[in-house]
């Protein structure tokens, strides 16, 4: 079995690509269950380039198959933000509430809500491989949060062809559409192509 590392602390991320690799595959754990992993810094003018970073890390301490995701809300009003800067909009403190209520106040009165959700995900392999692979799901900003699934910005991203919002979708609704579903579903190519060139090298 091919073992994994995903650069992250969030368990909800860990779910969704779990969820999409081949259970009798690949073991995907989190970086949270290496204590000796510390917070990678995320100075990258991108989301591919905090992508990047993390992973890059990642396959440097422990040696390991890395992939990590940077993604973010860019609202079309207001320029592309919050974008890379999405989970700390409200401050350096992670606080989903606040950055949802931060967002709602800055579309006061604004009738141009269009939005996206926008996924890079960096994959690095101890050989010096990396590759990336982005996705993105168009939406707009509700009015006000809606639905108990997901997180983040989820609530107030709506879907106007589903009728929904983020929030409101099941997980399999939500990976048929979303951004990191698609960018998943992309770095999953990826990881099959690579295990193939190491399955035929073995030859």
């Amino acid at each position: 079995m091919n073992k994994i590392v995903f650069a992250t602390h969030n368990k909800n991320k860990v779910a969704e690509l779990t969820s999409m690799l081949p259970a009798k595959s690949w073991s995907v754990q989190a970086a949270s269950d290496f204590p000796e992993l510390e917070d990678v810094e995320e100075t990258g003018n991108s989301f591919a380039e905090n992508a990047l970073l993390k992973a890059r890390y990642v396959t440097k301490m422990l040696g390991q198959i890395a992939i990590a995701d940077d993604s973010g809300l860019t609202v079309e009003y207001l320029k592309g933000a919050p974008g890379i800067y999405s989970a700390r909009y409200a401050g350096e403190t992670k606080n989903d509430q606040a950055n949802n209520k931060k967002l709602i106040k800055a579309l006061v009165g604004i009738e141009n809500r269009v939005a996206a959700f926008c996924c890079a995900i960096a994959i690095t392999y101890p050989n010096g491989k990396e590759f990336v692979v982005e996705g993105s799901c168009p939406g707009i900003i509700g009015l006000e949060a809606r639905g108990n699934n997901g997180f983040g910005y989820d609530p107030l991203f709506y879907l106007p062809e589903m009728g929904k919002t983020m929030a409101e979708l099941t997980m399999e609704e939500k990976n048929k559409i979303s951004h990191r579903a698609k960018a998943f579903s992309l770095a999953l190519k990826v990881l099959q192509r690579e295990e193939e060139i190491v399955k035929l090298h073995r030859l």
